[in-house]
């Protein structure tokens, strides 16, 4: 895992990885396809791993699990099971795995596009580079979350976080790599790829 991470930090700049996250972001937000949805999914989750961050694979699938049921309250469409007043359609489900793969997908992605050595020019620009660094580093805390005691943990971690510089003025600015840029452009054209799929199939776009 070290070594995937001074290999994610070494070749890519802070900058480089947010702009290639806001390239991808409409690639998933605006993709139709729960089917395609789910492999940019697994996809972001896979650039995760490689990049060496942590990730808990049972806390991903407890929360897609929650947001799939919480859509099941209101059902419509085909039923697919029913027992006394809990009906499961097949509009919800599809709905609920949708938007679960969808929340997901962006956790990912931001993972793996937002590091703590962030800087964006202005003020506005500084507010947002901390609060996104701040939203990282709780991201990479995230696997100390425990279900036993859990106003408890929360406290430690912002007494924790509250110790922490997140200014990015500690560290030289890392910039991107020759082969980082290469690797960078890969990426991006594999989260867009299906949409070479989806456009043949709408004929058009609506916006």
């Amino acid at each position: 895992m070290k070594t995937r991470k001074n290999i994610y930090e070494n070749l890519f700049s802070a900058r480089a990885l947010f702009v290639s996250g806001l390239i991808m972001m409409p690639a998933l937000l605006f993709n139709p396809s729960t089917e395609y949805r789910f492999f940019q999914f697994l996809f972001f989750w896979l650039l995760v791993w490689l990049s060496g961050r942590r990730t808990n694979p049972l806390l991903t699938i407890m929360t897609m699990f929650f947001i799939i049921a919480f859509n099941l309250i209101i059902p419509y469409g085909e039923i697919l099971f029913a027992a006394g007043p809990v009906k499961i359609t097949l509009g919800v489900l599809k709905a609920g795995i949708h938007r679960a793969v969808t929340f997901q997908g962006l956790i990912m992605l931001s993972k793996v596009s937002v590091r703590q050595d962030l800087k964006i020019p202005g003020v506005f620009g500084e507010l947002l580079g901390e609060s996104l660094r701040l939203f990282s580093v709780m991201m990479s805390k995230k696997h100390s979350l425990k279900i036993k005691n859990p106003i408890k943990v929360i406290d430690n971690l912002l007494i924790e976080l509250s110790g922490e510089n997140f200014s990015g003025d500690t560290e030289e600015a890392q910039k991107t790599k020759t082969a980082g840029f290469i690797i960078l452009a890969i990426v991006i054209g594999i989260s867009w790829s299906p949409w070479l799929k989806i456009v043949p199939k709408l004929g058009y776009l609506k916006f």
